[in-house]
């Protein structure tokens, strides 16, 4: 019998636990680790902060999936890994503290034979000083956070309708922020509600980014192949910020957040301040902040982890200008590099570089997005690394590793512009492969045949219709293995 502990049960860790249960017998044992007790379908966070979904139309509470799926859930924080066990005990453990009423406080060492370490990012909103729902700004990154959002969003429409004029300030909140395809969402939901509240002429959007140019999304932006023609999506990004009216300041680090005002700083070292009524503002992702020891007990952390705190896998780390990076740097097996039963799937692993080229500002001051691994590569990373642990406990150690590069692999992402089963719109993207590969492709990086781009009420349809899906397939519902991840 053997024991594989999965920490973490957001889309990477919930997809691997699923599908390594599937594939092992019941007399192996599958944990997952995870201080929530519920599972979010994130990308849906976006319309609960308008007030357009509730949170329980985007969560689930994980326990019962669980228990009929027999794998054991433990609500609690992993906060410390011993892959070399100790001298009295050489069997690797992770340490957790519980969170749930019950337990909440105690600590207990969990032993494994195989570690999926998933643990997604830790929301950095003190990087920015003033930054977060306990600041001056509200976030969409957790249900919860989305709840508060949409209260403070209703707030507006009502001093809209009362004749008061308003500013919305919406983006990323640090310069070396990710997930800029999430304020994009957030934005144009937000202007799709004043339209249909019949105020958007008493309101101004902005839309503030550490982005170079419109919809570069943290991925050196895309070639949609259209017709015979190739549309930047640069152009494609900023016909609809025009055809909406939102104004957009680029190249921006926002350096802190006052009530009221942001205070912000351009690539070419310029100092600005916006002031605002109301500000969604992402916080930049770092890891989870575990720690490492060795068998004798010393610190290995930084050999186990990046300084972002995100783990090292089977990458090329090597540090180098921009202009050499290549495709094939990036991971394939998403193993340790220290550790060949430790994995890091979806957000956990660190990457080897931006996909963004990486600018300083005159002051020092990085702008850099951040290269986005959410969404559908995490599943696919997440079954993955499932599939290789499975052919390990099947056949031994000489199984088939599988493999999910990020530079071999496409994705496909509907970014929503408003939601209304009549008046809904979103953009419907896909990109091949996600990571450039300016040798296999030419300057564009991508396949612009695979590569391509649509807005409209249609998208808007698949839109919701995925979020159906996705939510039928986490619980584990009949056929769920069936739904492409």
């Amino acid at each position: 019998m053997t024991r594989t502990v999965i920490l973490g049960a957001g889309i990477a860790g919930h997809t691997a636990a699923l599908h390594l249960r599937r594939m092992v017998g019941k007399e192996h044992e599958i944990v997952v680790v995870s201080p929530n007790s519920k599972w979010n379908w994130i990308p849906s966070n976006i319309w609960v902060g308008v007030g357009q979904m509730t949170v329980k139309q985007v969560t689930f509470p994980l326990a019962p999936i669980y228990k009929r799926k027999h794998i054991d859930f433990r609500q609690a924080l992993a906060f410390e890994l011993h892959p070399e066990g100790t001298i009295e005990n050489d069997k690797p453990y992770v340490r957790i503290r519980y969170t749930d009423e019950a337990r909440s406080g105690q600590e207990s060492d969990l032993r494994y034979d195989y570690l999926i370490t998933a643990t997604g990012p830790k929301l950095n909103f003190g990087a920015t000083p003033g930054l977060g729902p306990e600041g001056n700004t509200w976030s969409v990154c957790t249900a919860g956070h989305a709840t508060e959002t949409a209260k403070a969003f209703e707030g507006v429409i009502a001093k809209l309708k009362g004749g008061e004029r308003q500013t919305l300030l919406i983006g990323m909140g640090h310069g070396t922020c990710t997930c800029q395809g999430a304020a994009f969402e957030y934005t144009f939901n937000v202007e799709h509600e004043l339209v249909k509240e019949g105020v958007r002429d008493k309101a101004e959007v902005i839309y503030i980014t550490n982005e170079e140019r419109l919809g570069d999304f943290g991925m050196d932006g895309m070639n949609f192949g259209h017709k015979g023609d190739v549309i930047p999506s640069q152009t494609f990004t900023e016909s609809l910020f025009q055809e909406r009216g939102v104004k957009a300041i680029l190249s921006a680090a926002v350096e802190k957040v006052e009530p009221g005002v942001a205070h912000y700083e351009l690539v070419d070292g310029t100092k600005g301040v916006q002031p605002f009524d109301f500000a969604m503002l992402l916080p930049p992702f770092r890891g989870v902040d575990m720690q490492a020891f060795d068998r004798d007990g010393n610190d290995i952390t930084g050999e186990v982890y990046a300084p972002s705190g995100f783990m090292k896998v089977d990458a090329d780390y090597t540090a180098k200008p921009y202009e050499e990076w290549k495709a094939s740097d990036w991971p394939k097996t998403y193993q340790s590099v220290r550790y060949d039963n430790v994995w890091a799937a979806g957000i956990a692993f660190a990457p080897p570089h931006q996909m963004s080229k990486p600018r300083t500002s005159p002051n020092g001051t990085v702008i850099a997005p951040a290269p986005p691994r959410t969404g559908m590569p995490s599943g696919v990373i997440g079954r993955a690394v499932a599939e290789t642990i499975a052919g390990r406990i099947k056949h031994g150690a000489n199984a088939k590793v599988h493999t999910a590069s990020m530079a071999d692999m496409g994705a496909a992402c509907i970014a929503s512009a408003g939601k209304g089963w009549r008046t809904g719109t979103a953009a419907a993207m896909t990109v091949f492969p996600i990571i450039p590969d300016k040798e296999k492709y030419g300057e564009m990086g991508r396949d612009t045949k695979a590569t391509y781009g649509e807005i409209g009420l249609s998208a808007h349809w698949m839109k919701v219709m995925l979020h159906y899906l996705f939510i039928y397939k986490a619980k584990a519902r009949p056929f769920w293995y069936l739904i492409p991840e």
